[in-house]
């Protein structure tokens, strides 16, 4: 992504605060030299048309799809859920708390928290048919696979066969949760292994941390 200058001529403006990176760094499953890493895409992806340090969703397509047209359910459901304000621009805390569910150390069921949300898109706390066969059709269209209307109907008709154990016509969380368990593809999405290693695909950040990993148990 490119080298950083170093910053022994004074702190910009814009600069990651020490004591904020150490926080992130302890509330999620990221280090802190991965949180320093992910402040430089942070701000790469939230001045890419407007500079104002703050990621929108525009901003956010782009960042995914290289493409500002592009609109997909799938990529503005997950912008929702980063912005945890939910006043239309995700803060770099809400960038790295929400990107830690990704995460390959992060805890399962905060994956399966976070997908239950994901496929809940009228937020009534329960998963209903439609928006399964809604989301499906975005992840499809997203990953540009191209299904018939079959395939995608017998798709929802066989999760809701699996996981709607209640037969009330719905998924609740908890059956969420023992669907998922039993059928781990469901949360094939919800891990970014790229993550693990996200100081060495911005090698410039480890040579210039400015915060020790020895800082966290202070």
């Amino acid at each position: 992504m490119g080298c950083v200058p170093t910053k022994h001529a004074g702190r910009s403006p814009h600069s990651l605060d020490t004591r904020e990176a150490v926080a992130l760094a302890s509330e999620t499953s990221f280090t802190v030299s991965e949180v320093e890493a992910l402040h430089d895409l942070f701000r790469k992806i939230s001045n890419s048309i407007i500079k104002d340090n703050l990621i929108s969703k525009e901003e956010f397509h782009v960042a995914l799809f290289r493409n500002k047209t592009k609109q997909n359910l799938f990529v503005d459901r997950v912008f929702d859920l980063f912005d945890q304000k939910r006043n239309g621009v995700i803060e770099f805390g809400e960038f790295v708390r929400s990107l830690s569910v990704f995460h390959p150390d992060a805890p399962e069921e905060q994956k399966v928290a976070f997908a239950f949300k994901l496929y809940d898109l009228r937020q009534t706390g329960f998963i209903e048919r439609n928006e399964l066969k809604e989301m499906v059709l975005a992840l499809l269209d997203e990953s540009d696979l191209d299904i018939t209307a079959d395939a995608v109907e017998m798709i929802v008709d066989r999760t809701f066969d699996q996981a709607d154990t209640k037969g009330d016509g719905r998924i609740d969380q908890e059956e969420w949760t023992a669907f998922a368990k039993d059928n781990p593809y469901v949360l094939r999405n919800m891990t970014l292994p790229y993550l693990k290693d996200i100081t060495m695909v911005f090698p410039s950040f480890v040579v210039h941390s400015e915060i020790s990993e020895a800082d966290m148990a202070a």
